[in-house]
């Protein structure tokens, strides 16, 4: 098989890594119904190389989401329940004896994968939490001194429950700000219930995609050419002066206590960069910022307590401000 070709058959070429990755909505629609903006941000995370936060209450078919797209994108994908006794090791993967060879070879954990599925990461410990900060930053794992990389793409996507926190273990600024996109699953619309309940009484099974008809629109070769047709995408010094002036502008924000770090308007740049990429263009606009504030801002801000009882939200917050940064013309 030609090396730039996958098992899929795409070739690499960037206009048809574009339509391949626009298909990906309605294979996925296969086995989930709506959560096309949850979609959209799970394929911007991999064009950018980043990780994903899913909010959303149980039963909106977040682990469903993960799995169908790993099964459009051809992607291997794992799934780590995180509970209070997690160790690292059960992640990373640990030295195993082997009694044949008197030696110690090393297992891998289920993070050697393209997607990992952390579901519930907030009801695991600190010390847990923290095993996964060297592989979404560095892709790569350290175990007993010796690294070991993952493979590519990676893309780590976490679960929380945003109505439950008895016994858990909210994030920290600084794993939250590892994070390139926080998405939050809102509850289906009346008639994408009726659908879903329709499909599972015709005989839907979530556990087999395959008989759902889901089958591979892109691969791995499509994303290599994406994300080099994304890095020519042209940002003006308007648009960069724009997205400093966003960033900037939570910092000096009254209702919060903490604002988005350069860190993070270095992440808008790059996922306004690859919607603009994603919806045809090669260059970005301020609409394209616009479009992935929120979500790739709201985890990087901190609200002051009493703006949090006056119902004061991050969104609202970000919402506001860029209603009233001046937009490039």
């Amino acid at each position: 098989m030609d090396p730039t070709t996958d098992n899929a058959g795409n070739t690499g070429d960037p206009g048809h890594a574009r339509a391949s990755l626009e298909a990906l909505r309605a294979e996925i629609s296969k086995a989930v119904v709506g959560q096309d903006p949850a979609v959209t941000g799970l394929v911007v995370a991999l064009l950018c190389r980043g990780h994903v936060l899913l909010e959303g209450v149980p039963g909106v078919a977040k682990t469903l989401l993960v799995r169908a797209l790993a099964s459009a994108l051809e992607l291997d994908t794992k799934r780590v329940q995180f509970t209070p006794d997690l160790m690292p090791s059960d992640i990373t993967g640990s030295l195993v004896y082997d009694a044949r060879t008197a030696e110690f070879s090393f297992q891998p954990g289920p993070v050697f994968t393209h997607l990992l599925l952390a579901d519930e990461i907030n009801r695991t410990p600190p010390k847990t939490q923290s095993s996964l900060l060297e592989a979404m930053e560095e892709r790569q794992v350290t175990v007993d001194g010796t690294p070991r990389p993952l493979p590519d793409p990676f893309l780590v996507a976490a679960t929380q429950n945003p109505v439950e926190y008895e016994g858990t273990y909210p994030l920290p600024e600084a794993q939250l700000d590892r994070f390139l996109l926080k998405l939050t699953i809102p509850l289906p619309s009346r008639q994408e219930e009726i659908d879903v309940l329709t499909r599972h009484a015709e005989g839907f099974n979530p556990r087999d995609l395959h008989a759902a008809g889901v089958r591979p629109v892109a691969g791995p070769a499509d994303l290599e050419a994406a994300r080099a047709a994304v890095a020519k995408t042209t940002i003006s010094p308007e648009i960069t002066a724009y997205v400093v002036d966003i960033c900037r502008a939570t910092r000096e924000s009254p209702s919060l206590t903490l604002g988005v770090s350069p860190r993070g308007a270095t992440a808008l740049l790059a996922t306004s960069r690859a919607w603009a990429w994603l919806t045809g263009r090669d260059y970005v606009i301020p609409d394209d910022v616009k479009a992935l504030a929120l979500p790739t801002l709201r985890h990087r801000v901190q609200l002051r307590p009493e703006a949090e009882m006056e119902g004061v939200t991050a969104d609202s917050v970000i919402t506001a401000l860029l209603a009233h940064v001046p937009v490039p013309r």
